[in-house]
């Protein structure tokens, strides 16, 4: 059994960089890993499909794909409770993070 980074004092993360191995805990499941890549690729193509075609409502498709996608990866695949509902920003950040740290090679896809 592997050890789950936990928060360091009381019940809540008191930083990004005390919250990110945590989070990347939360996704050792490899096909919920490429489920999250795949959701923030898309949101990046709604994004730059409302810049290109000027159309705002292509936004509102963005979070329900993005959290679409990365739920279906936790509660399908992971079998854990997304740590969105606890860390909402710093799992954006989290994902975002994760998301650019795949696609520059940093971290295996």
């Amino acid at each position: 059994m592997t050890h789950q980074p936990t928060p360091a004092s009381g019940d809540r993360f008191r930083s990004f960089s005390e919250f990110y191995p945590f989070y990347i805990h939360e996704h050792s499941n490899q096909i919920c890993r490429r489920i999250h890549i795949v959701g923030s690729a898309l949101v990046l193509g709604l994004l730059a499909t409302a810049v290109i075609t000027l159309n705002p409502w292509w936004l509102l498709a963005m979070p329900f794909v993005g959290y679409g996608f990365a739920w279906v990866g936790h509660f399908v695949f992971e079998k854990n409770r997304p740590a969105t509902f606890k860390y909402p920003l710093w799992s954006l950040m989290g994902d975002w993070r994760m998301f650019f740290e795949t696609v520059t090679g940093q971290r295996r896809f």
